[in-house]
C-alpha cells in the first residue's frame, strides 16, 4: 500500500469525523484524537494532503458554506465555467473533457467489438481503477477490492477483450489529479448512456472547479426543470468518477447529499478542490 493510500485512509477518517461534528465545530485536537494522532502531526499531514488547515477545510464543507456558494454562485454557475482563468494552476480541466456517446454497434452484445485496456492507480481519494477504448475513457471508478472493481468493470462490458495496460489515453486522465494543470491535454471519455444521460453528463462537466449545483438547477439547464428525481438517477449512474464532477451536485439545503463512492470521499473531494481555488 503507498504512502499516498495510508494518508488518505487517515484523513478520510478525519473528514467523515469533521462531516459527521462540523456544527460543534471541534478543535484541531479533537480531530487529531478521532484518528489517534497528536494535533503537531495531523496537522501536517492534512495540510500536505488538503493544502489547507483542517479549521478552514471544516469550513469548506461546513453546510453554511454550502449554502452561502450555491447563494452566491448558482445562478451563474454554468456561465462561470467559460469565464474563469486558463492559465497556470487556474486552468479548469473541466473545460479540457469531452464526451463521445457510443454507438449501438460499439455496445452491441455487451460491447462485442470493444477492446478494453485498464490499469489500476493512486489517487488523493483512494485507489482508482481507469479503463479505455480507443477513443477514450470508458470507465473509472474509486474501489476497496481489486478484484470487485474488476468484475464491476467486465460486468458494464461483459464481452469486450480485455488488457490490462496502461495506455496514454488513461495516463492523460490521471494528469487531472497533479496541482499543476497548465500542460493538460484535451481528455476524451467515450460512454455508453441513453441520450438523456449524455446529456445530463455533459452538463455536469459545466460545473467549474469549487463550485457546487443542485438536481434543481440542472433540471432547469437542460429544460426538464420536473425531471430532479430522473436528474439525480444519471447522476448515480455517472461511469466516471472525478472527471465527471458528480461530486459537485448537491441538495438544495446544502447538505451534501449521497455518492456512489461514498459520501465521506463526496466530501473530501470537495473541501479538496474548495482549498485549490481559494489558496
Amino acid at each position: 500500500m503507498s504512502k499516498q493510500h495510508i494518508n488518505y485512509d487517515r484523513i478520510a477518517k478525519a473528514i467523515d469525523y469533521i462531516r459527521i461534528n462540523f456544527k460543534e465545530q471541534p478543535s484541531l485536537q479533537d480531530i487529531a484524537e478521532s484518528v489517534h494522532l497528536s494535533p503537531h502531526h495531523f496537522q501536517r499531514l492534512f495540510s500536505d494532503w488538503a493544502g489547507v488547515s483542517p479549521k478552514k477545510f471544516m469550513q469548506y464543507v461546513s453546510i453554511e458554506y454550502a449554502k452561502e456558494l450555491l447563494k452566491n454562485k448558482q445562478a451563474t454557475v454554468f456561465d462561470a465555467a467559460y469565464e474563469t482563468g486558463l492559465s497556470g494552476t487556474s486552468r479548469l480541466h473541466d473545460l479540457f473533457v469531452n464526451i463521445e456517446g457510443m454507438t449501438p454497434g460499439e455496445f452491441k452484445n455487451g460491447g462485442e467489438n470493444l477492446s478494453i485496456c485498464y490499469s489500476f492507480a493512486e489517487s488523493p481519494f483512494g485507489k482508482l481503477i481507469v479503463a479505455s477504448t480507443s477513443k477514450g475513457i470508458c470507465h473509472m471508478a474509486f474501489f476497496e477490492d481489486q478484484n470487485e472493481a474488476l468484475e464491476k468493470l467486465k460486468k458494464r462490458f461483459s464481452n469486450a477483450n480485455y488488457n490490462q495496460v496502461v495506455d496514454t489515453i488513461q495516463q492523460n486522465a490521471l494528469f487531472i489529479f497533479r496541482h499543476d494543470w497548465s500542460k493538460l491535454n484535451e481528455i476524451k471519455l467515450h460512454l455508453n448512456g441513453t441520450p438523456f444521460q449524455l446529456k445530463v453528463w455533459e452538463t455536469l462537466l459545466k460545473i467549474p472547479l469549487g463550485n457546487l449545483s443542485t438536481y434543481g438547477a440542472i433540471a432547469k439547464e437542460i429544460d426538464k426543470p420536473k425531471a430532479s428525481r430522473a436528474i439525480g438517477t444519471a447522476i448515480g449512474s455517472n461511469p466516471v468518477a472525478f472527471l465527471i464532477p458528480c461530486h459537485r451536485v448537491i441538495q438544495s439545503t446544502g447538505n451534501i447529499g449521497g455518492y456512489m463512492w461514498g459520501n465521506t470521499r463526496k466530501t473530501a473531494i470537495i473541501g479538496w478542490e474548495a482549498a485549490k481555488i481559494n489558496k
